[in-house]
């Protein structure tokens, strides 16, 4: 099996997503039993890197719902759709 590097790409994408996801659970559960926290600034720059896991972490766990800083997050996933997307698109050859 040969693989390429757009399907290591998209491996990496989606294992950096899941960590996020984790991240976040594991946020919710210190928050719950009074341990040491994740700080918000950790959780905001992981967002950048895995979006979809922040976002599906954010919603699954009802984390950070309603802290204002972190409405950046659905802003984050909108840009990574977007460049998912273009990318999409010059591979395609829809763009030239």
């Amino acid at each position: 099996m040969i693989i390429t590097p757009l399907t290591a790409a998209v491996v990496l994408y989606v294992l950096a997503n899941l960590c996020v996801f984790v991240l976040y659970g594991a946020d919710k559960r210190r928050a719950r039993t009074g341990d040491w926290r994740i700080p918000e600034r950790i959780l905001l720059v992981s967002a950048l890197i895995g979006p979809f896991g922040a976002w599906a972490g954010m919603h699954f766990f009802r984390h950070k719902t309603k802290k204002i800083l972190f409405f950046l997050v659905p802003v984050i996933l909108i840009l990574h759709i977007a460049g998912i997307l273009y990318f999409a698109t010059l591979l395609l050859g829809l763009i030239s």
